[in-house]
């Protein structure tokens, strides 16, 4: 009888308990979320991340690793990279004429450019120079003329190698996209207009992206970092101009220029 009454209570104790455990209220609770913990040196790179966000949005005018509108936009397509010039897919442009092929490089250096340019240089001027050399007919002439125009055709191939835009330096290659801008954002009434502010607004970003991949590689350029402060803000200045003088221009050259109106307009700090 006594071991069967403590059996009894030991059962009550059991089931109590597990109700304790299992109730509505317990299994209706919520966890606890932890606390993440940032460390000083996580924290330190967050603030660095997002003050070079707010440096690249003004400085490229666009916004952090996003360059979906700088790719493909006029200036883009307009400038030629080291990577563009010294690529080994391009091929020549070759003139076949009757006597020997002449190479002309893809792109030449000293502003030679467009068809007529290359036809004047190393098809014509070589016929021109073999014709003023004829001065006397007599049964050699033929063969005279031939020789020549061969050492003219040689002489022509020999300067299509040195005006290659490939040996010009990094002054030569800064030339060279001046000079396709300013022929680009000029319009046909007034060719080569430097004054124009379009102009003057995309040679202020071709030299402000020049600058900026020159200080990522060279961090510790602390002259330089002012030039590129003046530079944001010149373009600020002649963008916040042509503003004032045409809206519809203003809203023209953003896109050509890949840049949005919040990396140009309002306080610039860099």
């Amino acid at each position: 009888m006594f071991r069967s009454c403590i059996t009894q209570a030991s059962r009550c104790l059991a089931s109590s308990s597990r109700a304790e455990l299992h109730t509505s209220v317990i299994r209706r609770a919520k966890p606890q979320a932890q606390k993440k913990t940032v460390s000083k040196l996580q924290a330190k790179v967050d603030r660095k991340h997002a003050k070079d966000a707010s440096r690249l949005y003004v400085v490229l005018g666009s916004e952090y690793n996003k360059e979906d509108k700088w790719i493909g936009c006029d200036l883009q397509k307009t400038t030629l990279t080291p990577e563009a010039v010294y690529s080994q897919d391009l091929e020549p442009q070759v003139s076949h004429l009757s006597e020997r092929d002449v190479k002309i490089p893809a792109h030449l250096n000293f502003g030679i450019e467009g068809g007529e340019e290359k036809k004047l240089l190393f098809e014509v001027l070589p016929a021109l120079t073999v014709e003023r050399g004829v001065t006397t007919f007599d049964e050699d002439t033929v063969e005279r003329t031939k020789a020549a125009m061969q050492e003219e055709l040689q002489k022509a191939n020999m300067f299509a190698r040195l005006a290659d835009l490939r040996n010009a330096n990094a002054k030569g290659l800064a030339y060279e996209n001046r000079r396709r801008i300013i022929a680009a954002f000029s319009t046909p009434q007034q060719p080569n207009d430097t004054g124009r502010p379009e102009v003057q607004a995309a040679l202020l970003t071709f030299q402000i992206r020049n600058l900026w991949s020159h200080l990522l590689k060279f961090r510790k350029d602390v002259a330089n970092r002012r030039a590129l402060r003046q530079l944001v803000h010149d373009r600020a200045k002649v963008l916040r101009y042509l503003k004032g003088l045409d809206r519809d221009r203003y809203e023209a050259i953003l896109p050509r220029l890949g840049l949005d109106k919040g990396g140009v307009e309002g306080e610039l700090v860099i």
